[in-house]
């Protein structure tokens, strides 16, 4: 009996050895050059900014007077911190707000400008100092495309119509005599329209069928003259699942007069508990995994509806509102939605740019909510005091793959697994631009684990590899206007390069950021 029982304990120690050696035996990930593969659109990279809470107001707009340093009132900080992520396009008015908005109420001296109350977001009175004008010179200083939402909710064909005309027209006209008489001789030639914003819900609850109609409306009367290629219209679309939506749109309004559909979709738990931005536990950080995750399965089924009536893909995805969405910081407007950003949204970030980038062939655009002091924002202010969020620094670390070509690559991710759940843990995209760097950028989602990658690079020729980490000690660490600096980019040197395969070591809750050449 005694000899039965130390075989019996000398083979469960052998399974258990062999289990552990099998659990760390590095993932195998397949790299697969393709001469076809899609370009990565910088427009991925892509800004939201709506007239809620601080993102404008006390954000980036706070007045020609102030003694925080601007540029015709935006703050200097601000712009320089958006440049560095090269940042491709920026989204404004809303959002909810953009169906309330009457863009001429904006325009002219702002001492004859009417307020606005606005209903969607605590109720505040605005006084339309920002305006059409404040908006497109800020992107033209940024360097990035204007994406304007066109208020199809409470405003008319004519009011988005005379919008175009008034930014987009060179010669005579109404429109243009007015942008003239207002200070501005050339047009800014926006390209990028978005008719209404959520039209199932704040845009008006309209059913997809009469949305459908509306748009071919509105969209009719939207003059492309003096843009190049003429103007980007960009439809109203689904949320979350609503795959009816998509497909009501695709079939029913011609592809002539559409060349993108929204997608939105947030990292919430549960809309009427969202939880905490800090101090959350580990159940709740494993549901938002689980959310953030759901967009790679919103993103597959939506093209499928796209592909059954354009084959050719001749009309985009475009996935205008996305990021992490909690309960509001203590003490705040809840109104505002001004929350935290801790190491969960670095990696709700590194996630969903990965997601995109591996969707480069019908994903065209993305819009993070939002740019400054609302949801997942990329840039903190208080008074004068800004801070860079991790998804700030997850950002400026993946604008590589902007425009470059995406490497499609297959491997099969091992678990993170919480109580008797798991999802995969591990999110990786690859790119070379066109000076022949490829780069790879992986997530590590898991809470606890290490996973080990290799990665064969040999038809690469590489012969340096570099890399950046963004880490920390705690899924809830953050930067503070006392401690802005906790969490930023390290150099990463974990990792083996010999005879032509990359051997990477990925901390928990980790993205990196390699660069071959």
């Amino acid at each position: 009996m005694r000899y039965f029982k130390l075989i019996t304990n000398s083979l469960v120690l052998f399974l258990s050895f062999s289990t552990v050696l099998i659990a760390q035996e590095p993932t195998k990930v397949t790299l697969s050059l393709d001469k076809d593969a899609p370009v990565i659109s910088k427009h991925i990279y892509g800004h939201f900014a709506e007239h809620l809470g601080r993102c404008i107001y006390e954000g980036f707009y706070v007045g020609e007077n102030s003694t925080i340093p601007n540029s015709d009132g935006v703050r200097k900080d601000i712009i320089n911190a958006l440049k560095e992520l090269n940042i491709p396009n920026l989204r404004w008015p809303g959002g909810c707000f953009a169906d309330t908005y009457h863009w001429m109420d904006g325009i002219g001296p702002k001492e004859d400008r009417p307020t606005i109350v606005n209903t969607w977001w605590g109720g505040v009175t605005e006084d339309n100092s920002f305006g059409t004008h404040n908006f497109l010179n800020l992107c033209e200083e940024l360097g990035a495309e204007p994406y304007l939402s066109g208020n199809v909710g409470s405003g008319g064909v004519q009011e988005l119509a005379d919008w175009v005309q008034y930014t987009n027209f060179k010669g005579k006209s109404p429109m243009s005599d007015l942008r003239r008489e207002n200070g501005r001789e050339e047009p800014w030639t926006v390209k990028y329209w978005g008719i209404g914003n959520e039209a199932w819900g704040c845009g008006g609850n309209m059913r997809a069928e009469y949305y459908a109609d509306i748009y071919r409306k509105y969209a009719t009367f939207m003059s492309g003259a003096d843009v190049e290629g003429g103007i980007y219209k960009i439809a109203s679309g689904a949320s979350d699942d609503d795959y009816h939506w998509t497909e009501v749109l695709m079939k029913n309004i011609p592809k002539s007069m559409l060349q993108g559909v929204a997608l939105h979709h947030y990292t919430v738990i549960d809309w009427s508990n969202k939880g905490p931005d800090i101090d959350f536990d580990e159940e709740t950080y494993f549901r938002s995994m689980q959310e953030s995750w759901l967009m790679d399965e919103l993103i597959t089924k939506h093209v499928a509806v796209m592909d059954k009536y354009d084959e050719k893909k001749e009309v985009d995805l475009i996935v205008d509102e996305w990021g992490g969405w909690y309960d509001v910081e203590e003490g705040t407007n809840p109104g505002f939605l001004y929350q935290q950003n801790t190491m969960r949204d670095a990696m709700i970030a590194g996630m969903n740019l990965n997601i995109f980038n591996n969707h480069a062939d019908r994903v065209k655009m993305a819009n993070l909510a939002q740019a400054v002091n609302v949801l997942q924002a990329v840039i903190l202010t208080d008074e004068e005091k800004m801070i860079l969020t991790p998804t700030y620094h997850v950002m400026n670390m993946y604008k590589v793959h902007q425009d470059a070509t995406l490497i499609p690559l297959s491997f099969n991710s091992p678990e993170y697994t919480f109580k008797d759940e798991s999802l995969p843990a591990l999110n990786i995209s690859a790119s070379v631009d066109k000076n022949n760097k490829t780069h790879l950028s992986m997530t590590n989602i898991d809470s606890k684990k290490e996973h080990v990658v290799t990665i064969d690079v040999n038809e690469l020729k590489i012969k340096n590899v570099s890399g950046e980490i963004l880490s920390s000690d705690s899924l809830q660490d953050h930067n503070s206007f006392n401690e802005p600096n906790k969490i930023t980019p390290k150099n990463f040197k974990d990792f083996k390069f010999k005879k032509g395969v990359l051997e990477v070591a990925i901390p928990p809750f980790s993205v990196i950021v390699l660069e071959a050449q």
